[in-house]
């Protein structure tokens, strides 16, 4: 990373222009984070909305990807939810679909006519996943408190939310694109990272109150002294810790890649010759990046869910298959599963199912993404080839054999990261003999963190790359 080169492209207006569109577009998108849906008692819902995030996983994980839009029953409520689905359909679509597979192979043209199928797919997604989204949260509020939130909602009241809802998806959207076009870095990975780390405040926030509390008193300066929660102190100095060293475990993780020599024949036509180069083929370790952690979290979270529905049925057979989803699958510290991953047979199912998931997901996910048959033709259509494997079939099994194995040690990695906050709440149960669960509290998790970085990653990657074009520029001229 070259900063000097990186500061000197800020002299150029250009340059200049596309950061300043990034930080504005970001700043409209953090202010529609908190206008509110239309709907009556938005204070009191807020309120509500806060208790049942913290007794739900799946609707605490879709707060944290909104950036809290979710817990502010925000216009932006579904994030870029819609978009991410449509895009994922798109790509298990363009593998099954010999006609999609064609006009994506087709270079810039076919995948401008693919990502417009994605933006018309996101309009239906967005309208489905309001109304969904509606009822799971009406329902979840309803079983926690009795209230019922659109109790008092006219059928016009009900358009009025769901345009809503529709409208500001497909708004966050375009304005994610518009970032792409005239800014820097990816327009849609930018919004999510700034949804996230716009959590921060509050996890400070959080830590401030464990350490400022009842305690002995501590001078600052000599100038007012502090009560100071020394098991506090500890608990956040201990967080602070273990975040840095999961951040360089992430980093790690995300640029690790196994790099393969590829050679090009050398050829001659008429009086020139081509080829006779080394080049290189790098395979990141963890190809399908946070995707399976996304799917994985959304899945778990439909047996919880059910769970919960048939703890209202009036069956006491339904009634007991309820209560045992429940216990099974509330995460460590929700619900039935008073325990913290460890002190009951109970408290490892979501974990381990969450971990399980991940692996499959990943494997899942990187043969959608990865066509190893592809790369062995283009190899062999230009003349490429791997030193000591023949062009073709063979090159096709040798770079999925690769694959295959960089995977399983990619999902494992993967797996585990996306249960440490879990990990560390059975940590800090054995320091500390009454603390809080802190995975969805203090910690940006897993997942978070992997999101974080990896968008961290890219974005610099690509100012420092138009920072090279525009010195280059600047240099000629």
């Amino acid at each position: 990373m070259s900063w000097k080169t990186i500061r000197q492209a800020f002299k150029n207006p250009d340059m200049r222009k596309r950061i300043f569109i990034v930080l504005g577009l970001i700043l409209i998108f953090r202010v529609l984070s908190h206008v509110p849906i239309p709907l009556a008692e938005p204070t009191q819902l807020r309120q509500l909305l806060n208790s049942v995030l913290d007794s739900q996983q799946l609707l605490g994980f879709l707060d944290l990807i909104s950036g809290g839009a979710l817990s502010n029953f925000s216009i932006m409520l579904m994030g870029l939810g819609p978009y991410i689905n449509a895009s994922i359909i798109m790509q298990l679509l363009t593998r099954a679909i010999p006609r999609l597979e064609a006009l994506n192979k087709e270079g810039e043209v076919g995948r401008r006519k693919i990502n417009q199928y994605t933006r018309l797919l996101t309009l239906p997604l967005s309208i489905i996943q309001s109304i969904g989204l509606i009822f799971l949260i009406r329902q979840q509020a309803t079983a926690f408190s009795g209230i019922d939130i659109t109790a008092n909602a006219s059928i016009l009241q009900w358009v009025l939310m769901i345009a809503t809802l529709t409208a500001g998806s497909m708004l966050l959207m375009w304005l994610g694109e518009l970032m792409s076009e005239q800014g820097v870095g990816n327009g849609i990975s930018l919004l999510i990272f700034a949804g996230i780390i716009s959590q921060l405040p509050s996890i400070v926030g959080t830590m401030i109150s464990l350490v400022v509390g009842t305690g002995a008193q501590f001078a600052v300066f000599g100038w007012f002294t502090l009560p100071i929660n020394s098991d506090g102190l500890k608990l956040v100095l201990g967080l602070t810790a273990f975040s840095l060293l999961l951040t360089y475990f992430i980093v790690k993780l995300n640029e690790a890649q196994r790099v393969l020599t590829v050679s090009y024949a050398k050829r001659v036509r008429g009086n020139r010759a081509y080829g006779g180069v080394n080049t290189v083929l790098p395979i990141k370790l963890i190809i399908a990046g946070v995707i399976p952690i996304i799917f994985a979290a959304a899945f778990l979270g439909v047996p919880y869910f059910i769970g919960q529905l048939l703890a209202n049925s009036s069956s006491e057979y339904w009634l007991t298959w309820g209560t045992r989803l429940n216990e099974w699958f509330a995460p460590p510290g929700v619900g039935g599963n008073t325990t913290s991953f460890g002190g009951d047979l109970t408290s490892w199912v979501y974990p381990l199912a969450f971990f399980l998931l991940v692996v499959l997901f990943t494997y899942f996910y990187t043969n959608i993404v990865f066509n190893a048959k592809d790369i062995a033709e283009n190899l062999q259509r230009q003349g490429g080839f791997i030193a000591g494997i023949r062009p073709g079939q063979q090159t096709e099994n040798y770079i999925s054999k690769i694959v295959n194995r960089l995977t399983l040690f990619g999902s494992i990695m993967l797996g585990l990261v996306s249960i440490s906050p879990f990990i560390l709440d059975a940590i800090i149960n054995v320091i500390f003999e009454e603390a809080p669960p802190v995975s969805q509290q203090l910690t940006l998790g897993g997942t978070g963190l992997l999101i974080v970085v990896a968008v961290a990653i890219e974005s610099m990657r690509q100012i420092e790359s138009r920072a090279l074009m525009v010195t280059y520029d600047t240099d000629e001229q």
